[in-house]
């Protein structure tokens, strides 16, 4: 559907979206709110979030794979990992014991946001702006 010249259209379901922003939704609480793109912004749409399933998506699975490969700090990082084990994008599978060390793996949930990264990869990648270089696509084992 489209509106004013090739602009497209969202489905009715954003006018609810719309309407929930004017009765006044809470960052914190965006996950629970009725419009569907206030929950997906309120799972993935923190700081970092993004930068850290592109690593899930890379095949990284351990908190300092994620510190190397992103410079965030430990605080930050354990609390992200731990929003997303919450909500069900990853599974936090134990592989040492003394001292206690997990791996962080990508549910169903998880791996259902794959053609979401891709499509902002792809955004990125469009000439609106400057290309310092290619999005990586996969990475050495």
């Amino acid at each position: 559907m489209t509106g004013n010249g090739s602009v497209p259209l969202l489905d009715s379901s954003a006018l609810i979206c719309r309407e929930d922003w004017r009765a006044g939704m809470k960052w914190d609480a965006l996950e629970e709110e009725p419009c569907s793109l206030a929950r997906t912004i309120g799972v993935i749409g923190d700081r970092w979030t993004l930068l850290i399933l592109r690593e899930c998506f890379l095949r990284t699975r351990r908190f300092e794979g994620f510190q190397s490969a992103l410079g965030i700090t430990r605080h930050l990082l354990a609390e992200r990992l731990k929003k997303l084990v919450r909500q069900g994008v990853l599974r936090r599978i134990p592989y040492q014991e003394s001292p206690k060390r997990h791996e962080y793996i990508l549910t169903q949930k998880g791996l259902d946001l794959y053609p979401i990264m891709m499509a902002l990869v792809h955004w990125g990648e469009h000439p609106y702006g400057r290309r310092a270089r290619p999005a990586a696509t996969a990475r050495a084992s």
